[in-house]
């Protein structure tokens, strides 16, 4: 009988086979197999009438959590059940971290084996760490479990009850999570000093000055002996100077008259500084640094960082992708060492193999950084790697080999020259020995810095000389407020402070984007009025529970209870119960909100109308002649937008009508201009009972409301415009604006619609045919920004003459027909597929999911003990699967007791050493087992 083995995914499981002995079975659990109830549906009708039964918590009785099967992960449980029947044992092979624990224990528990079972870890997928792995097996680390376990509840009961206050209160679909009302709070406040800064203007001059035909920059640093105001000298809330400032602020005309004095006038070097300096590499990466590192010079999120890192992982290019350690296994330094040498020479080897330290706040899960996988780091070149993938590696293997080079040798050179009462200041930089600069420069938040790899070349000056002055200009400059927060710099502060984890900070930057609390322009993530509301209803009465230092806190006690030494149910009690407990919290304060006042937004701004979060979004209300005026903000304005103007364009549209810009010219109707929920848009004549629904068509982004003509709104009413036929199908190919912004669309009707987005620098109104096509021809990219690009046309479905087309994906070749998509299965390759395979695969997974829609609904109507997983913490005894003792029905169950836990080892194998530790609820005996080998 063979061994099964279960992973996570299907592309995990793909890979590790191959590494396996032909008798090892291995399925995916696709992920979590078990979960808190997500909805009314899921609770199970046993504890449907308990008052915590939302919760799927039972906060009465030690915080039990009520496990259940998600109707979409029944049919999996029921394969890998049938497929454990057939093994006689079973090794769980989930991630190493604390997700991938409770995955494991979930599995067992739910599985409920009758055969010998272990727990399988490694770092990377490669033949030799999956061997080693298997050598090393032990059991599930009830710890981590328990550690997860708590981490779950927290955010259920921190979500479901804070949640439901914010519906009442302000608006429904609102949400609050435990790290995710901290994020969003960082960055409302980052906002508000933006708001409330106040900028300051100041000028100073800038010379080209000339030596030996060579050309070099200086700029004005002191008059008069005084040092001369630059930004950081300002004061942000007054916009001026800064009390205990000593120095000299340039206005325009005070710089256009020292200009004209120095004209002329004989410039001298009066000093030459060189300072070498020393510049050491980064260290390898963790999960933070690589998004925030992939923000900055790959321009993509952190959510697709992630699922990128995922499938380098899966696929074994890559090592583990959850990490906050920069440790490098001797394996990985000895492999880094040798690419240093091999493409770059001895000389760019740092003397001693780098070992690097992690620093940062609580750093827990895996023991080693994220580098390329294997005894020796394939060339980014050499993996046949494309796209978004090779870009990330790319990244992942110049970090890792950089860390083992040389150090970069540079010389820092300052000279400062006079020219009558002025001093100024020309730097310059020699790079005397790049070192690791040949291979990885690490990117920068500031897109004007120069990186470091960069020569600033000075000509050879030295004291006394006089270089020409060729040209001298006055600079006017202004105080910039803060900069908002990137996802690169809010992961960095969310690390830095200790809030959450790396491995969770991808999802929580999706979920507040995504619920509607930021908005992403360009980089930078904007909050939103709803996100202002929230936040100081937070802050105002529930002010500790969105307290940067009060969520780290949580965090290091999750860390205690994971290395088991804290207990959780006391703790979930305190968190839910205590003081300040947020349940006791929720109970006192909802009395005290008041509805209206927590819809509010309060901007501290000279507005003339009140703003206010409302079901359809937020919307401006003031008093007219008439009575109360209610205007809707469009969708796209947020806080950092709005100004007086803008309200007072958005109440009068409400109060006297939309503005008509004229009258068509060929049908005589009268065009307006009008303000929605979506933004700006033209619309022609008015609603009749023949006509219900007017022409509209949106201004396209970046034109403002008033500088639409009413030629251009004639053409925006024109659209979709004909742009010609496609050279290859004759179909019409048409240029047009939809929800999403300008676009082109190639129409084949019955065949289908493609279509591409217009880029910045295209206009829809006069785009024409050769761009459409050249846009046409590009891969084509989804909502998400993942690219799929067309491998080939295999020809027309014989069931309806649609096309069916072959693809690459992120996750690998598939076929198309219509809106069924179709993978390709393992071993077969893209240039043998025919239109009979195709068709074949379609068919295959139509079939699939039938029976699984029907599995799904029959399964539904049934109860069974599986759906329930309620833990008892009064005992929790865990026992290995090599036991011959019988499970009790509570192994179905899930039943675990917290208060005294027993932990046996495979006993006939391993050697066992305990030690009892005394906590409040009882005596918690560990056992610590070591393989026999």
């Amino acid at each position: 009988m063979p061994t099964l083995v279960i992973v996570e995914s299907p592309t995990k499981a793909r890979t590790i086979r191959k590494y396996l002995p032909n008798d090892y079975r291995v399925e995916a659990s696709m992920g979590h197999v078990r979960d808190l109830p997500s909805s009314a549906k899921e609770v199970p009708a046993k504890i449907k009438g308990e008052s915590w039964a939302r919760l799927g918590v039972n906060v009465e009785n030690g915080f039990e959590p009520v496990y259940v099967v998600p109707s979409d992960k029944k049919k999996v449980v029921k394969e890998l059940k049938a497929a454990l029947k057939e093994a006689d044992e079973l090794i769980l092979a989930t991630d190493e971290d604390r997700e991938g624990e409770s995955i494991s224990w979930h599995l067992k528990e739910l599985l409920n084996p009758k055969v010998p079972t272990k727990r399988m870890v490694f770092h990377e997928i490669t033949r030799e760490a999956i061997q080693e792995a298997l050598n090393q097996c032990r059991d599930v680390n009830d710890d981590l479990v328990e550690a997860q376990e708590t981490r779950r509840i927290l955010d259920r009961l921190y979500g479901y009850t804070l949640s439901p206050l914010l519906w009442n209160k302000i608006a429904r679909g609102l949400s609050a999570g435990r790290v995710q009302s901290v994020a969003v709070r960082l960055i409302v406040e980052k906002e508000r000093e933006r708001r409330a800064f106040k900028s300051g203007s100041y000028w100073d001059l800038k010379a080209t000055l000339e030596k030996e035909k060579s050309e070099f920059e200086a700029k004005l640093i002191t008059l008069g002996g005084k040092k001369l105001a630059t930004g950081s000298d300002f004061d942000p809330k007054t916009g001026k100077i800064a009390k205990g400032k000593d120095v000299v602020l340039l206005k325009e005309a005070d710089a256009n008259a020292l200009k004209e004095r120095l004209s002329d006038k004989e410039w001298t070097v009066k000093q030459v500084e060189e300072k070498p300096t020393t510049r050491k590499p980064s260290p390898p990466f963790t999960t933070s640094t690589l998004q925030q590192e992939a923000n900055r010079k790959l321009k993509i999120s952190a959510r697709d960082t992630m699922r990128t890192a995922q499938s380098l992982y899966e696929n074994g290019y890559i090592t583990y992708m959850r990490t906050d350690s920069v440790h490098l296994s001797e394996q990985a330094i000895s492999a880094a060492r040798s690419c240093v040498t091999s493409k770059y020479g001895k000389e760019y080897l740092s003397p001693k193999p780098r070992q690097y330290s992690t620093k940062s706040k609580g750093a827990q899960e895996a023991h080693e950084a994220i580098r390329p996988a294997g005894e020796s780091f394939r060339s980014p070149q050499e993996t046949g790697l494309q796209g978004r993938e090779f870009a990330l590696y790319d990244l992942i293997w110049k970090r890792t080999v950089a860390s083992q080079m040389a150090n970069a040798k540079l010389t820092q050179i300052s000279v400062t020259l006079t020219v009558e009462d002025a001093e100024f200041r020309s730097s310059g930089k020699r790079i005397d020995f790049p070192g690791f600069f040949r291979a990885y420069v690490e990117g920068s938040d500031d897109p004007e810095a120069a990186l470091d790899n960069q020569e600033v070349v000075l000509p050879n000056l030295k004291e006394g000389d006089h270089p020409n002055c060729k040209k001298l200009e006055s600079l006017g400059h202004e105080t910039q407020p803060p900069a908002r927060y990137t996802e690169a710099s809010l992961v960095k502060m969310l690390e830095s402070e200790g809030i959450g984890r790396p491995s969770t900070y991808a999802s929580i930057i999706s979920t507040i984007i995504d619920r509607g609390y930021v908005q992403m322009r360009g980089n930078a993530l904007v909050p939103t009025f709803t996100a202002f509301a929230v936040t100081s209803l937070l802050e105002q009465y529930f002010g500790e529970l969105v307290d940067p230092h009060f969520t780290a806190r949580m965090e290091e006690t999750l860390d205690h209870i994971a290395a088991g030494k804290s207990d959780s149910t006391p703790y979930l009690k305190e968190f839910y119960y205590g003081e300040k407990g947020v349940n006791t919290l929720v109970e006192e304060k909802q009395k005290e909100i008041d509805p209206d006042t927590a819809k509010a937004v309060d901007l501290d701004e000279n507005i003339d109308a009140r703003i206010k979060i409302g079901y359809f979004g937020p919307y401006l209300e003031t008093e007219s002649e008439e009575g109360q005026v209610r205007a809707s903000i469009p969708q796209d304005v947020t806080p950092a937008d709005i100004n007086p103007e803008q309200v007072e364009v958005l109440i009068r549209q409400k109060t006297e009508g939309p503005d008509q810009l004229g009258t068509h010219p060929e049908t005589g109707e009268p065009i307006f201009i009008k303000i929605g929920k979506y933004g700006p848009y033209v619309e022609l004549g008015e609603a009749t009972e023949e006509k219900k629904k007017p022409k509209r068509c949106s201004i396209p982004k970046g034109t403002k409301a008033e500088d639409v003509t009413l030629e251009m709104a004639v053409d925006l009413l024109s659209l979709p415009r004909h742009l010609g036929e496609h050279p290859a199908t004759g179909a019409p190919i048409k240029a047009a604006i939809g929800p999403y912004g300008p676009y082109v669309v190639h129409d084949q009707g019955k065949e289908g619609k493609d279509y591409r987005s217009l880029k910045k620098e295209d206009d829809v109104l006069t785009v024409g045919l050769d761009r459409a096509l050249e846009l046409l021809s590009q891969p084509k990219r989804t909502r998400r920004g993942n690219q799929k690009e067309l491998i080939k046309e295999l020809g027309n479905h014989p069931d309806n003459d649609k096309p069916v087309k072959l693809y690459k994906g992120q996750h690998g070749p598939y076929v198309n027909h219509g809106r069924k998509n179709a993978s390709l299965p393992e071993g077969e390759k893209p240039e043998n597929i025919t239109l009979e395979r195709a068709v074949e695969l379609l068919a295959e997974k139509s079939k699939s999911t039938t029976t699984k829609t029907k599995s799904s609904s029959s399964s539904s109507k049934k109860a069974s003990n599986s759906k329930t997983g309620t833990k008892s913490k009064t005992s929790k005894t865990k026992s290995s699967s090599n036991s011959s003792s019988k499970k009790t029905s509570s192994s179905k169950t899930g039943t675990k007791s917290k208060t005294s836990k027993t932990k046996s080892s495979n006993s006939a194998n391993k050697n066992s050493s305990s030690k009892t530790a005394t906590k409040k609820g009882g005596t918690k005996s560990k056992s610590s087992t070591t393989n026999n080998k």
